[in-house]
């Protein structure tokens, strides 16, 4: 016992003489080097966008810096005079242990480039977290550094450590809750290596293949869809020199990690840390943007969100999660819904609605204003009659009144919106020209990096701006400024799969119905995957009753967390009834699931929630219950099609009140003759209930003793009724 607390203390020690020697450092690269955020990042750099009013460079450094982080290297490209003049004017230039330097570079047009540079400069010196500036977290650093050097202690070919997350994708989109395409990891679950990283499987073939080696090499892997890359690193310096041998090398994840995955003369691993009560997310495309903007609101990213950030005195956090700065002038008859944030300097007008936006700072809103999942920058002027809807509006902006953005719309710095003017859904509009359709999306975001290019975007919109706009004013009604860009071939589905609006119900419905065509010609020869992830041979033994019930078990629990997700995304993000039906129709689909699955797991997290909704009294926990009945009861009533499904939700009732949700046990007969006056369940199915529970033993009968009075008064009213 002494020599393993002898033993432990000198390994405590060297890692503290190690930290002395090398502080912890840190990459963080400025430049996305990919986006799809034009044309908003042709005039400013994408770090400097306001996430909930707080620039996106400001939660990554907080982060970092109560990581444990001592070190931060900014690199910058585009736009980096703009970079620079903020960091050095802002509370990071003297903030004490903790050091901000910025490396700027004209000539590099990738991530690759701007690692070989850092490289150059010799500024590292030991393990080092890479990250980008646009990354959102809250997760400790300790474990995954000590996971990173325990590895490399046994094995200095482990140099580099990603961070996870679960995130299972929609079975509609393919895609994560954050916009991102559908991710397959190889892992093995003993040692995390990571074996595989495919981001764009084929789907034309339904599957992905992987090499026969991988599972000759190692007795189990999980290939997992589920999982979402945080784009957290923690490297080790040979990372560096291996950008400066490969200039191939340019993407980190489709060049240097698929690389390192496929190279069998240099034995490189890679390995893996899951993250799971902790948050970590990169804002990738204007649904992340929307995603990740709502989990700081919601205070999922705790403690960086904008009451501690920017300090309680400047922003008070109200009910229903409202934040509202200290020098709003509000009218009387204005109305602030829940999830909304209000900048300072901001007046808003009489009878102008406002929930789940985000508004900056200095604008002027007038009355008679909708605005419903915006965001709303700073200095923004809008007139009275106007109406916003899921769109992301820039500093400066104008609209005259009686404007209208449809959902998805975009609009960039200083544009104006001509009076009574209605912008499509989708449109993107910029005082800037639309670059020319002939270049690549790289050769345009490489365009950005040039000193030459860049710079003189940028100095257009300092001053005067030098195009002629009189031509395009007519697309924005009298009085508009801008263009609307117009959306490439082949580019249309990227637009509503990437917006800050919820898909439009038309594409979900396609979607499945594609889905449901591709489904038939899934099935296939050889390995298959199992329902875990794990892959299997095929096998003659269908293995035992038991183990297919068990199965059933564990898919079904699966099945109940995945709806339960969905629900609550669709209360928070105030999605329609019809979206959510879709939702969970794709996961009955996706389980093989009965509809009366999908109507148990829709009433179990609609209990749920109103337990862990706030309350202080039965009463207002009926209330709670009452309040989430009565706006979703189309979505339960969707999935409960005769008596029996009805009588299962009953049943489904009776289990919580006695294991998961025992604070109703007592509300059990209220709650029941609420969804009989909601009309989610019928007296039919009510009688029935009582009938087969006659039979049983006293311990199964305490619900139907405590719902006597009203199984007796619907009996009554039966009798009634034939009587007439």
């Amino acid at each position: 016992m002494g020599a393993q607390k002898k033993g432990a203390t000198a390994r405590v020690s060297e890692d503290q003489e190690e930290l002395a020697r090398n502080p912890l450092q840190a990459i963080l690269l400025a430049d996305s080097f990919a986006t799809t955020f034009r044309p908003i990042t042709l005039e400013r750099p994408k770090v400097l966008l306001p996430l909930v009013n707080i620039p996106m460079i400001d939660y990554t450094l907080a982060w970092l810096e109560s990581a444990g982080v001592e070190e931060v290297f900014v690199f910058c490209c585009a736009h980096s005079k703009q970079v620079i003049d903020y960091l050095e004017s802002s509370q990071w230039s003297s903030q004490p242990n903790f050091s901000v330097t910025t490396i700027e570079s004209h000539n590099s047009i990738s991530a690759g480039d701007a690692l070989r540079l850092i490289y150059e400069r010799n500024v590292i010196h030991g393990d080092f977290v890479l990250i980008s500036g646009d990354t959102m977290s809250n997760m400790s650093l300790t474990q995954v550094l000590q996971e990173h050097k325990e590895r490399r202690k046994k094995d200095a070919n482990a140099i580099m450590t990603m961070v996870i997350k679960k995130s299972k994708p929609s079975p509609i989109t393919q895609q994560s809750r954050l916009g991102t395409d559908e991710l397959f990891m190889a892992i093995n679950p003993v040692t995390k290596q990571l074996l595989c990283y495919e981001d764009k499987a084929e789907r034309s073939k339904g599957f992905i293949s992987l090499d026969k080696t991988l599972i000759a090499d190692n007795p189990s892997i999980i290939l997992h869809n589920d999982k979402q890359d945080c784009y957290i690193d923690v490297c080790s310096q040979e990372v560096l020199s291996l950008f400066t041998d490969n200039f191939d090398y340019q993407h980190l994840r489709r060049h240097f990690v698929k690389g390192l995955l496929v190279d069998d003369i240099m034995g490189y691993k890679i390995f893996t840390h899951e993250i799971h009560s902790s948050y970590a997310a990169r804002i990738d495309n204007f649904r992340s943007y929307d995603t990740i903007s709502k989990d700081i609101i919601q205070r999922w990213t705790y403690p960086f969100v904008p009451d501690i950030l920017c300090g309680s005195s400047a922003i008070k956090v109200e009910r229903q999660g409202a934040y509202r700065a200290s020098d709003v002038t509000l009218s009387r008859s204005a109305h602030i819904g829940s999830f909304t944030f209000i900048g300072q300097g901001t007046k808003i007008g009489n009878d102008t609605k406002i929930s789940h936006s985000v508004v900056g700072e200095g604008c002027t809103i007038g009355s008679n204003v909708t605005i419903e999942g915006s965001y709303i920058w700073n200095n923004v002027t809008i007139e009275d009659g106007c109406q916003l809807r899921h769109a992301i509006v820039c500093d400066g902006v104008i609209m005259r009144s009686g404007a209208v953005l449809q959902p998805g719309v975009i609009l960039s710095f200083k544009v104006v919106v001509g009076q009574q003017f209605v912008v499509p859904a989708y449109s993107k509009v910029s005082l800037l020209q639309q670059p020319t359709q002939q270049d690549s999306d790289e050769e345009l975001e490489y365009a950005d990096n040039t000193s030459g290019t860049g710079e003189l975007r940028s100095d257009k919109l300092n001053g005067d701006i030098a195009t002629d706009l009189s031509e395009t004013a007519y697309e924005l009604g009298t009085g508009g400024v801008g263009y609307i860009w117009s959306v490439f071939e082949g580019a249309q589905d990227e637009e509503w799969k990437h917006s800050v609006a919820p898909i439009p119900t038309d594409k979900l419905v396609k979607l499945m119905l594609d889905k449901d065509e591709d489904e038939e010609q899934l099935t296939q020869d050889g390995n298959v995957l199992s329902a875990s992830g794990e892959l299997k041979a095929d096998s003659d033994d269908n293995g035992s009753e038991d183990d297919d019930n068990a199965d059933s078990r564990d898919d079904y629990g699966f099945f109940e967390k995945e709806v339960e997700a969905t629900f609550l995304r669709a209360v928070h993000e105030n999605v329609k009834v019809d979206h959510a039906v879709l939702e969970v129709n794709a996961l009955r689909l996706s389980y093989n699931m009965a509809s009366v699955d999908c109507a148990g797991a829709i009433f179990y997290s609609m209990m749920k929630l109103a337990v862990e909704s706030p309350h202080h009294s039965a009463s207002e926990l009926h209330r709670n219950a009452a309040d989430i009945i009565t706006k979703w009861q189309k979505l339960l009533k969707s999935f409960l099609h005769d008596i029996d499904e009805e009588i299962e939700v009953i049943l489904k009732f009776e289990e919580m009140c006695l294991e998961s949700a025992k604070e109703f046990a007592a509300l059990f007969p209220q709650v029941l003759h609420l969804l009989y006056d909601k009309e989610i369940l019928q007296e039919d199915a009510i009688l029935r209930w009582a009938d087969e529970k006659e039979g049983a033993d006293e311990s199964d009968k305490v619900f139907l003793k405590s719902s006597e009075k009203f199984v007796q008064w619907l009996k009554e009213a039966e009798e009634e009724d034939e009587d007439d």
